[in-house]
């Protein structure tokens, strides 16, 4: 029925009802695709169907496509800043004007396949503004897990923009610790080391102190938050992890050693690959010459670190860094990350996995997305190829569902409706 003209415009859908037949199911357990239809009632899959049964209702024929869980971006900045031109001017935004560009960044990270991301600093608490927006159908975007703002040394590794808080010894890296959980952070990010994007430091250099480093993990865990650490050199990850860290970014410059001692504490690895064959991204926001190097000259050791963590048997989680649907070398950067991933050594259902249910377990989440199974959340992406053959079948990705809402379609199925 539709509204009275005084009735208040509707939010958007948050959850959505349909029935999809014709799929190609890859349910995210490692099975081989099969022809199922799926049925979806308020945003979670009610039944998998054998494609020949008959749905009730109206039914979406997806035309024999690969069905996919949602992509899951383990290292998200809706708030990005690097220097240069293109950073300064995000930088420069008034509170109006982030929001409003964390929000365009949201919606365009839906429509590239990410439906759930682990924000790893944003600038000045939007994030959880942010989460509330999209989870009260507000504004379109993935579903939000963050670490608020990251926290550093005084001088630390992004200590220039609003996306971090600078804390100085036991005390303060606590302190620093409960006020993101105070905010509401599903997690804490500690910046242990340098890394590219800072002029005054390398990617080798030391940050935090061991004290630092416990009381942060400590305290986080004491209250119930994973820890994860910005970190390139292996001998700062090697302490970290003893002290009990659950996941590295980047992680430049690992040994086999260190590697295998993340293997051994259960300690996972977000590789960022990209972000140290980024040429024409860096173009695009004019970062200056000594940034460009220093990335760019990581980037074979930065595979070698990869390799040595595949070999170790680390579990290896994707994650962009750079902003995931941004337009990059004929795809968008989470893809272009997938490709760099697989072309490193981590193929077919296994790097599937560390797109989806891995990620979905390390957040806690393991029961709610990641899989496509009865009870468990409607966030899916679609395709013509198969991506567990080769992910540049995600080149492809023309159709992206969020908890049973279709927030991209392009295969524009005119009258593929049926009854």
């Amino acid at each position: 029925m539709p509204a009275s003209p005084s009735a208040p415009p509707g939010r958007l859908p948050v959850v959505g009802s349909a029935v999809l037949r014709n799929v190609r199911l890859l349910d995210g357990t490692g099975a081989a695709p099969e022809h199922r239809s799926l049925v979806i009632e308020e945003g979670v899959i009610a039944s998998i169907d054998a494609d020949e049964v008959a749905a009730s209702g109206t039914a979406i024929d997806m035309g024999g496509a690969f069905v996919m869980p949602g992509l899951v971006n383990m290292h998200n900045h809706f708030s990005l800043s690097l220097p240069g031109p293109g950073g300064d001017a995000v930088s420069a935004l008034g509170a109006h004007g982030l929001a409003l560009h964390m929000a365009d960044a949201a919606r365009r990270t839906l429509l590239s396949g990410v439906t759930t991301v682990r924000c790893v600093a944003e600038k000045d608490g939007a994030d959880f503004a942010l989460r509330r927006a999209i989870d009260a159908g507000q504004v379109v975007g993935p579903r939000i897990r963050t670490a608020g703002r990251a926290l550093c040394c005084t001088g630390g590794h992004g200590h220039e923009t609003g996306d971090t808080v600078e804390c100085d010894g036991a005390d303060g890296f606590a302190r620093g610790v409960r006020s993101q959980i105070a905010l509401g952070a599903d997690l804490i990010k500690l910046m242990i080391s340098g890394g590219i994007a800072g002029e005054h430091e390398q990617i080798t250099t030391p940050q935090l102190t061991r004290s630092e480093m416990a009381a942060a993990i400590e305290t986080s865990h004491a209250w119930g938050r994973k820890v994860t650490a910005h970190a390139g050199p292996a001998a700062v990850i090697a302490e970290a992890v003893r002290l009990g860290l659950d996941c590295v970014e980047h992680g430049y410059e690992l040994t086999p050693e260190v590697a295998r001692l993340m293997a051994q504490h259960g300690t996972a690895l977000v590789p960022t690959l990209v972000v140290t064959r980024a040429q024409a991204f860096f173009d695009d926001l004019g970062v200056p010459a000594w940034m460009q190097e220093r990335s760019l000259s990581a980037g074979p050791r930065h595979l070698e670190s990869y390799r040595a963590a595949i070999a170790a048997g680390v579990t290896v989680l994707l994650g962009s860094d750079m902003p995931p649907y941004w337009d990059f070398e004929g795809t968008t950067a989470i893809v272009r990350e997938l490709e760099h991933m697989e072309a490193g050594g981590l193929t077919g259902h296994d790097l599937l996995r560390a797109a989806t249910v891995g990620p979905a377990q390390w957040l806690g989440d393991h029961d709610r997305y990641g899989r496509l199974l009865p009870g468990m959340a409607a966030d899916l992406i679609a395709m013509p190829a198969d991506p567990s053959a080769g992910i540049t079948a995600l080149r492809g990705l023309d159709f992206v569902m969020k908890a049973g809402v279709i927030v991209r379609d392009d295969r524009q199925r005119e009258g593929s409706a049926s009854h």
